[in-house]
């Protein structure tokens, strides 16, 4: 079983791609902060490891320079997952011998899958599990099921607090070419959601003010804004919490660490295809 050390201080981005690995047959180890991926790196000598750049204590360069001057690098393959993918940025990671680069808001789970077997010292590209299987054959359902989607006539209303995912999504949903309209807390939302009328609203449930339950509510409760899809991200996955939702009408429930941005995105094309075509 391939090692793979995680070195990512996100807390969601973080899971969402341990989750992903361990399903995949992976034995996954994390890190959140530079000097502590540094020292399993060479406590633990992983088969690959995902590097973030941004991180406290040590940054991912930094971590980068110490596996150099102890001779780890270049035969340790390394894939950075950063922010920005500044050209600067992207030439100071290749003069390690980085092997490939992912902006976090850009890739999908089943890319990282990718490039981490293409680079794997066995590189079994060819040996797909059941698991893949199935991810690939659901993507490629989502795909026929939304390709005639017209991005740019539907409107998405983010409703999370959290800066990062928040940022994440708008930059997904902005490349996808739809419009993004962002609310921070709960009052907003629904101001916003009955301002604007969206086509489809994302809800986190924990928000500063209204709790995104009690936003669901309202939204279900107004004659304008009543049949507006919306799906729940929460960071909750309580059976309780789900039939809760469920049972105040919302149209899907997503649990954060489960879903990259991609999926996210994938389901509401998904849902807007069955709603508005």
């Amino acid at each position: 079983m391939n090692k793979i050390l995680i070195v990512e201080d996100e807390e969601i981005l973080l899971n969402v791609l341990k989750n992903k690995l361990e399903k995949e047959g992976f034995a996954v180890s994390v890190a959140e902060d530079g000097e502590e991926g540094l020292r399993k790196i060479e406590e633990e000598k992983p088969d690959l490891v995902l590097l973030d750049i941004l991180m406290p204590k040590m940054d991912g360069i930094e971590v980068l320079r110490h596996l150099q001057e102890k001779g780890i690098l270049p035969s340790l393959p390394v894939i950075i997952v950063s922010n920005s993918g500044q050209p600067v940025e992207i030439e100071k990671a290749e003069e390690f011998g980085v092997r490939d680069y992912l902006v976090k808001a850009e890739f999908n789970p089943q890319e990282v899958i990718d490039k981490i077997r293409k680079y794997l010292p066995q590189n079994p590209e060819n040996e797909k599990s059941e698991i893949k299987e199935e991810i690939e054959e659901n993507s490629e359902n989502t795909q026929e099921r939304t390709q005639g989607i017209n991005t740019g006539s539907f409107k998405i209303l983010v409703v999370e607090d959290d800066k990062f995912l928040r940022d994440l999504m708008v930059q997904k949903i902005i490349k996808e070419g739809f419009e993004v309209i962002e609310a921070v807390d709960g009052e907003s939302g629904l101001k916003l959601a009955i301002e604007k009328e969206p086509h489809i609203v994302l809800l986190d449930l924990i928000l500063p003010g209204i709790g995104g339950f009690d936003v669901l509510k309202k939204i279900r409760g107004d004659s304008k804004i009543g049949n507006i899809p919306v799906i729940i991200l929460s960071n909750l996955g309580q059976k309780d919490d789900m039939d809760k939702a469920s049972s105040l009408g919302a149209t899907d429930y997503l649990v954060k660490a489960h879903n990259t941005p991609g999926e996210i995105l994938d389901r509401v094309k998904e849902i807007l295809s069955k709603s508005y075509m």
